[in-house]
């Protein structure tokens, strides 16, 4: 748990986004899902780029986390991160697309949120705890409340019916 105080920073951050997140979804729904899409596109983005270029920096997880996610971490994670968190990104990017349409699509991806967010929770301040639950109550909140119509209405334009030749 050395050296944790680095982190602090960044955690003390992402819960702050996490507060805002919540009230969002209390308040303003829709704007809680274009956070979540936001974030978890970002989240699939890092990830994704992370997991080829640095893949090792995952493991300084396993010293922030419960001995049970450092055992897993420092066990078979270790030989198979680019594999793993690129499947994890995945996931991220599919949460950032289906928060965005409508239905159960949007019911998928606020489960997708509590899932993930849940299962990260053991990784402690890494994961900017109590971040992953502020924001899986959040969820919670939008899957419930929000009318789960597509987050962003085109509408046609109208033009004159006169013809330009």
């Amino acid at each position: 748990m050395k050296g944790l105080e680095i982190y602090l920073i960044p955690c003390a951050v992402s819960n702050v986004i996490g507060l805002l997140i919540l009230w969002a979804a209390y308040k303003k729904p829709k704007l809680a899902r274009g956070l979540f899409s936001l974030l978890f596109g970002w989240a699939c983005w890092y990830n994704f780029t992370t997991a080829f270029e640095s893949p090792q920096m995952y493991l300084e997880y396993a010293t922030m986390s419960i001995p049970l996610y450092s055992d897993f971490i420092e066990g078979w994670f270790k030989d198979h991160i680019t594999i793993m968190v690129s499947a994890i990104a995945i996931g991220q990017g599919l949460i950032a697309l289906g928060i965005l349409l409508q239905g159960w699509w949007v019911r998928l991806a606020c489960l997708g949120i509590i899932i993930f967010l849940i299962s990260i929770a053991p990784l402690g301040v890494g994961a900017g705890f109590p971040f992953s639950i502020t924001v899986s109550v959040a969820a919670y909140r939008v899957m419930r409340k929000d009318d789960k119509a597509f987050l962003m209405k085109w509408k046609p334009m109208h033009t004159s019916h006169v013809d330009p030749y």
